[in-house]
């Protein structure tokens, strides 16, 4: 959980993330392209995300082809909605914390 909210915590990976969400798969040179950022910049936020387990990473002959792990934001999502879930009724309760 903490790695996916560190990885998704930087604009340029949502950016990416973006990107990749409208395809079924592209490589780090079509980001690259759309994004108008350096090609060693877009590989390094790449890694990232697929150390993450938000990207999955698939070579393809000279290319390396990046998709968005669906299944995968899935459940984070499921996971971090009860976490919220969770810490807002005990919230409501008076038995959270305040900032």
């Amino acid at each position: 959980m903490a790695r996916k909210l560190s990885a998704l915590g930087h604009p340029v990976r949502l950016a990416i993330l973006r990107q990749l969400s409208e395809r079924d798969a592209c490589c780090c040179k079509d980001i690259v392209g759309r994004l108008d950022l350096a090609q060693s910049t877009v590989s390094q936020h790449l890694k990232v995300l697929v150390d993450a387990g938000i990207v999955v990473y698939a070579p393809d002959r000279q290319r390396s082809r990046y998709s968005v792990d669906r299944r995968s934001l899935v459940q984070f999502a499921r996971t971090f909605e009860a976490m919220l879930g969770r810490c807002c009724a005990e919230s409501a309760c008076g038995g959270g914390v305040e900032d």
